[in-house]
């Protein structure tokens, strides 16, 4: 069989930057991860033994000179320690329980040291993707030259309306070889169109943005909150991350994603001090034009003008929503977009994944009790982890939560 991924860099940039906050803060950490279908897919008989033969292949992918030097050159607040640790590093297959029941459902499960299976998000995600779409025949009707056709009239589009837009589209892609063309193309039709109101501001794919000459992008990802959820409570957890993540980082990658446990219990925290330290927020749930007052208000509540912020709009976005939001924002903050599986799974004839890997249980260190870790996000079509736990949190935080 074909392997799928033969790249250390074939993951997206914040898997990185959010491993070496984990060996900074919680070395001794340990977690578990856990698979959702959100289309309760019924996948072919035997597809978990093609997916571990895939994520077996795993552990002999090492990262390369090539891959360092990229990193080191684009990543530098990561210290060269680090580059050091990602040389030794191995994907171990051990950390993975893969299991499908007797409807074909898949049951995956990832255990073990948090900087260690941290590692598994994207590969898993990206080889389910995969390997469902060429099972599905979908490889069959695939037609390269519609497709690039297609990514340029949407770069376009991108650059006609003035967006900055970004690549967000491992975990989901129909196929590598054609996250690679999404990526070849945007870029190609980027650079011939200099100078332009728009921007192609990258991929957070660290192994394309290397091979086509992108920016990385990427900071953090909601596990980091719903893990200090246990260490700090509900209520604190996001301003110790903010605190921790900017200890860690000095003060780069200062994009702060705000939503595992809905607005509201974050801007109700958000002090002047973080509020001047990063240099914007991410939104990746609820209603954009709702988050967009929300955020400006509570800037200029703080003091501060909200042109000065940025903000990164990632939740589920198409070119056109993406195009009535910067049309919302209207210059009242500096408003930027990450694009997942509208760039890299928007292809004639296919249905796209809805697949997350999501952190469901950890521990500080090995002699520490277990406790759930949830997500609330501001959708409750979002919300993932243990359903107990998910109302008591609910509960507390009262009907405030959007």
């Amino acid at each position: 069989m074909k392997f799928i991924l033969n790249h250390f860099t074939d993951n997206d940039l914040y898997t990185f930057t959010c491993q070496y906050y984990i060996l900074e803060k919680y070395p001794r950490a340990e977690v578990e991860y856990t698979f959702f279908d959100r289309n309760g897919t019924r996948y072919p008989e035997g597809f978990a033994d093609m997916l571990r033969e895939q994520l077996d292949h795993m552990k002999d992918v090492t990262i390369t000179d090539e891959e360092v030097e990229f990193m080191t050159r684009k990543c530098i607040y990561l210290p060269l320690w680090y580059f050091t640790f990602l040389r030794g590093y191995r994907f171990n297959p051990g950390e993975l329980d893969i299991r499908q029941d007797d409807e074909g459902h898949l049951e995956i499960k990832i255990k073990g040291k948090w900087f260690s299976t941290i590692m598994w998000e994207m590969p898993i995600l990206s080889c389910i993707s995969e390997l469902s779409h060429r099972l599905n025949g979908d490889f069959g009707k695939y037609d390269a030259a519609v497709e690039e056709a297609k990514a340029r009239s949407k770069m376009q589009q991108i650059l006609s309306n003035g967006l900055k837009l970004g690549d967000m589209g491992t975990r989901r892609r129909f196929s590598f070889d054609h996250q690679d063309l999404v990526v070849r193309t945007m870029k190609e039709e980027y650079d011939k169109s200099l100078p332009c109101e728009g921007v192609f501001i990258g991929t957070s794919n660290v192994w394309f943005a290397m091979k086509h000459g992108c920016t990385p992008l990427g900071t953090m990802s909601h596990q980091l909150i719903s893990f200090e959820e246990n260490v700090s409570g509900v209520f604190e957890c996001n301003f110790n991350v903010m605190r921790k993540f900017s200890d860690v980082y000095d003060g780069d990658n200062g994009i702060y994603l705000y939503d595992c446990f809905g607005d509201d219990v974050f801007f109700s925290n958000l002090s002047k001090r973080m509020a001047m330290m990063y240099k914007g927020l991410r939104v990746d749930s609820g209603d954009e034009f709702e988050q967009i007052e929300k955020i400006v208000s509570k800037y200029e509540a703080l003091g501060i003008d909200p042109a000065t912020k940025q903000v990164v709009f990632s939740n589920g976005l198409n070119i056109e929503k993406a195009i009535a939001i910067h049309k919302y924002c209207d210059g009242r903050l500096q408003d930027s977009y990450g694009i997942g599986t509208f760039l890299t799974c928007d292809v004639d004839g296919c249905e796209p994944m809805n697949i997350v890997v999501k952190l469901t249980k950890g521990r500080i260190t090995e002699s520490r009790e277990w406790h759930d870790c949830v997500k609330l996000s501001c959708n409750l079509g979002k919300t993932l982890g243990n359903k107990r736990k998910c109302e008591y949190l609910q509960e507390i935080l009262g009907k405030g939560r959007s």
